[in-house]
């Protein structure tokens, strides 16, 4: 059992609030997401989570079980860190069981456990040898089987690719995914990549300035976005946002002319997803602008277009273009538009 749920949680570093007052439930198996820019408290949340910082106000329990002030060492949880934290005198052996042989576990129970973990992370090949003779994914699946061998009731994870290059964190995401498939144990992981949080989530817990912004499926995030935070958090390249006001059962553009608005309430914000935007010819479509950078990055093709006071405009297609630089262009929205108040808030 991995059930987790935090109540009304805050903490405070002196006069500075840097968490302030999360609530959320995280079911038994699953895998939770936090992301945010930097300074947002995505890792002290984490660490208040594991017992490495205290809680200030609120309440966490596990299982039900009240732990808010118990040690990390009575939480039951594993925790596995940006820095591999190896041993360099130990084999990778050594080092995935140390924790078991520390606490006194029998010699055979701590050499079948480090044997099913080499297993699971296909490290069998590399048990004798030490951290210095092994790549930086590899030792990043050691450390991850120094968790597995302790059976915790739930991992965390902060931030632990950030240290690898990019092939290497794109074999790590699928390591990680296949790892939750086969423990399927409850995993709270941290990291500003959104790439990460959509490809390896159940549900994604967005934070802004110590709050939660938002918590939803990757999808639920992409699709429906709260507010502007999260709309502009969320998608790669960003959503296009871009002022509006709405009348007469239409949004208008400043400087463009706009399209059909069915809300009920008035609109400050049209968001448009890069995809669904897309290049008519000049006149045509919601507003006009002129192509500024033409971006070829093989199955997709970005072009920004700079459209005068509504800003930069991305749109997102498949292949090549002829296009370039210079060329004044229309713009037409396809697909879902979002509209957001002046306070920022869907509508």
């Amino acid at each position: 059992m991995g059930a987790i749920r935090l109540e009304a949680v805050e903490k405070w570093f002196g006069d500075v609030q840097v968490i302030k007052g999360v609530d959320l439930e995280i079911g038994d198996g699953e895998f939770v997401i936090f992301v945010g820019p930097s300074g947002c408290g995505k890792s002290t949340l984490l660490r208040m989570i594991g017992g490495l910082e205290e809680i200030s106000r609120g309440r966490l329990t596990i299982d039900g079980r009240d732990v808010t002030a118990d040690p990390p060492s009575k939480r039951g949880l594993t925790m596995v860190f940006q820095s591999y934290a190896l041993y360099p005198h130990m084999s990778v052996r050594e080092n995935m069981g140390f924790a078991l042989k520390t606490a006194g576990r029998p010699r055979a129970e701590i050499d079948a456990k480090v044997l099913e973990a080499a297993r699971i992370l296909k490290l069998g090949d590399y048990l004798d040898r030490r951290p210095r003779a092994l790549s930086g994914g590899q030792r990043q699946r050691v450390a991850i089987g120094r968790s597995i061998v302790r059976d915790p009731t739930a991992f965390l994870f902060d931030e632990p690719l950030s240290n690898l290059d990019a092939a290497l964190r794109v074999e790590m995401r699928y390591e990680i995914a296949k790892l939750h498939q086969s423990l399927n144990r409850t995993m709270i992981y941290v990291t500003h990549d959104q790439v990460e949080a959509m490809t390896l989530a159940d549900r994604i817990v967005v934070l802004e300035f110590g709050r939660i912004a938002q918590v939803g499926s990757p999808r639920e995030l992409y699709d429906r976005p709260a507010n502007l935070f999260v709309a502009q958090f969320i998608g790669s390249p960003r959503m296009n946002v871009m002022p509006c006001r709405t009348e007469g059962g239409r949004f208008l553009l400043e400087g463009g002319r706009g399209g059909a608005y069915d809300r009920p309430g008035a609109a400050a914000h049209v968001g448009v997803r890069p995809e669904h935007a897309r290049l008519v010819a000049e006149g045509e479509g919601a507003c006009d602008g002129e192509i500024d950078l033409v971006e070829f990055l093989g199955a997709d093709t970005f072009i920004i277009v700079e459209a005068g006071p509504l800003g930069r405009i991305t749109v997102r297609f498949a292949g090549g273009t002829d296009l370039r630089p210079g060329a004044r262009v229309g713009l037409a929205f396809d697909g879902p538009v979002h509209f957001f108040d002046a306070g920022g808030l869907r509508v």
